[in-house]
């Protein structure tokens, strides 16, 4: 079974968004799900032909986490934004920031931060299914990094791709449109 693209045009005209920054990264993203189905084909194919100890197929699997990785992680950014409401800080979600940072805007400022540092990557903060506890975690690649058994709940992609066309290099003001679309419902709702 082909992973198939989602379709996300319905951020068109989303505050602070272009439509040419969102329909390049919906090309970019629709790319990983072409890649991660063209590489499940070619390793069943290998495996079928009984090619698994080949150098090649070795570099396949571990390009597999890069291409199956990119197409997740943008349906989690794609689908955590188009909200227009604020956090309800008294919800789910704001009552189980405030426990694990102090406060809605220690969690934020966090965020914010991580989001600000030089580098391409991703923001996420993860729910650990073992303690309950949420953080902020900065992911460099989209195969490497991942804290094992958490959830992602919310993940801003840190890319340039993500921004550079309408913000140039000022990422502050791209983390201040996106946390302005933010859809605090959906995010709520990928707690456990």
């Amino acid at each position: 079974m082909a992973y198939e693209a989602k379709d996300y045009s319905k951020l068109i005209g989303m505050e602070g968004f272009s439509e040419t920054l969102l329909k390049n990264h919906f090309t970019l993203y629709q790319g990983y799900v072409t890649n991660t189905n063209k590489l499940i084909d070619i390793l069943a194919s290998m495996l079928n032909e009984g090619k698994v100890s080949t150098p090649e197929y070795a570099e396949l699997k571990r390009r597999m986490g890069w291409e199956f990785n990119g197409m997740r992680l943008h349906e989690y950014y794609f689908e955590n934004l188009g909200g227009k409401a604020a956090i309800d800080k008294s919800g789910k979600l704001g009552k189980k920031l405030i426990e694990n940072f102090g406060s809605y805007e220690n969690w934020e400022k966090d965020f914010r931060g991580t989001g600000a540092m030089r580098g391409i990557g991703w923001v996420i903060l993860y729910q650990d299914n073992v303690s309950d506890k949420l953080f902020n975690q900065w992911i460099n690649e989209h195969d490497v990094g991942h804290p094992a058994g958490c959830v992602p709940i919310l993940v801003m992609d840190a890319f340039e791709h993500a921004f550079i066309t309408d913000y140039g290099l000022k990422k502050a003001d791209y983390i201040e449109a996106f946390f302005k679309n933010i859809n605090w419902a959906l995010v709520e709702g990928r707690l456990k």
